[in-house]
């Protein structure tokens, strides 16, 4: 979850990641970085399994998601200044369609669906939503 002093998308859900560094020798290597600089996961926990679609967002944003597996026994540190608290979802609940919601939000006078997965006390919406339903869809084939 991002701090509420962030400047933008501030206390919502996302994963770890921002813009590909100059000294990125790519999407994959942007991923690992933006992992350890924000919520200090080791990148040598981490097996990457390949990228999502890229996915684009109504603001603008063009955003190439990493799958990875992360080896069990891991311990996060978060970075204070952008992370208030980090939780896991099992990921049967994320790939259960029962689970993904369609909402409709006005944004600046145009009608927007999205999607949205509460899990407990947590609200997984937007892009993040976004990102797990085209996971479902690249699994499953939906």
């Amino acid at each position: 979850m991002r701090t509420s002093e962030l400047p933008s998308h501030a206390g919502q859900i996302a994963f770890p990641g921002g813009k590909i560094d100059k000294a990125d020798q790519g999407p994959l290597a942007a991923a690992l970085r933006e992992a350890k600089e924000e919520v200090g996961l080791d990148p040598r926990l981490i097996e990457p399994l390949g990228y999502l679609d890229l996915y684009l967002t109504f603001s603008g944003f063009r955003i190439l998601p990493v799958v990875a597996r992360v080896e069990p026994g891991y311990a996060l540190t978060l970075n204070a200044s952008e992370v208030a608290d980090a939780f896991e979802v099992p990921l049967d609940f994320l790939m259960g369609p029962e689970n993904h919601q369609r909402h409709t939000r006005d944004w600046k006078g145009i009608q927007r669906q999205y999607y949205a997965m509460p899990y407990r006390e947590h609200y997984i919406w937007g892009v993040t939503a976004g990102i797990l339903r085209n996971l479902y869809e690249r699994v499953y084939g939906a």
